[in-house]
């Protein structure tokens, strides 16, 4: 019983899904610490400039005041002090991550299906010997000329 668990289980490892999902998720979080480093190193500095030097990880609502009463002058500041806070900037970012991973993986899927040819629609029809019209693959008979058709 054990035995053939064992089995199973290695049958499903070696199904070349597996393997292709543990590699696509390794890339996949390599990929999310570039794009991370993208969107906080290079894209919001210069949004945080044009909206008047706003740094986007430090946009944060006080729920609840900490140890040491507020003003914090920046979420790490207001997390020592114990205090509760709503994190928008940070997630400002994560959305902003988002559309960038989205846009870059609908870019690469895009030049990929411009690079393999369209399958050939599947053949579902032939012409009649008789008049040429179009007719069914299962036809027996023209509709068009009442032609008796080969089989």
């Amino acid at each position: 019983m054990f035995q053939d668990f064992i089995r199973d289980f290695k049958t499903f490892l070696q199904r070349g899904n597996v393997i292709d999902l543990a590699v696509a998720f390794v890339i996949g979080t390599a990929f999310s610490a570039i794009v991370t480093a993208l969107v906080g190193d290079i894209i919001m500095p210069p949004i945080g400039l044009l909206l008047d030097k706003v740094d986007f990880s430090n946009l944060y609502v006080i729920l609840k005041e900490g140890s040491t009463p507020g003003p914090y002058l920046t979420l790490a500041a207001a997390k020592k002090a114990g205090a509760v806070t709503l994190n928008y900037g940070l997630f400002i970012m994560s959305l902003i991550s988002f559309f960038i991973i989205a846009l870059v993986i609908f870019s690469i899927v895009r030049v990929i299906n411009k690079l393999y040819p369209k399958p050939a629609a599947p053949v579902s029809t032939k012409s009649c010997p008789y008049c040429f019209s179009s007719i069914p693959l299962a036809a027996t008979r023209c509709p068009s000329c009442t032609s008796q058709l080969e089989s």
